[in-house]
């Protein structure tokens, strides 16, 4: 079941999706897919980033492979932070629950001075990174 949350106008997580969700995100108006999640990390029963690729770019939406496991490095934040400037918005990221992509995020905005508004963004769509704070 596609769980969409919204945590900007121009940027949305979700859980992880399959090439069977894309049509509905590309119908609820999203533009691109940034996956954040590695091929094979919850077994041979996961989607494929290949899959949903293919399913993304015949829907017409690009689509980008950050896959990372743990905290995400400065590495992973800057390709993260390329993604979002350069693609088109909206942008839905996904991992296995959504708590990576909305962490590199709100770390891709970190130092820009708006800490509370990212933290309250985030709850917004379900996500607590309160435990961030002190870095944003």
């Amino acid at each position: 079941m596609l769980d969409l949350r919204k945590v900007t106008d121009g940027f949305a997580v979700a859980p992880q999706i399959d090439e069977g969700d894309v049509q509905a995100i590309a119908d609820a108006g999203y533009k691109t897919i940034i996956a954040n999640r590695p091929d094979g990390e919850g077994g041979i029963e996961q989607p494929r980033m290949g899959a949903i690729r293919t399913a993304a770019e015949a829907a017409g939406l690009t689509f980008v492979a950050i896959p990372f496991s743990g905290a995400p490095t400065p590495d992973i934040l800057e390709r993260f932070g390329a993604a979002l400037a350069e693609a088109p918005s909206p942008v839905l990221a996904y991992c296995r629950t959504g708590t990576r992509s909305i962490t590199a995020w709100a770390l891709t905005h970190a130092g820009q001075g708006a800490g509370d508004d990212i933290v309250d963004a985030a709850a917004g769509a379900g996500y607590d990174l309160s435990q961030l704070r002190a870095l944003l």
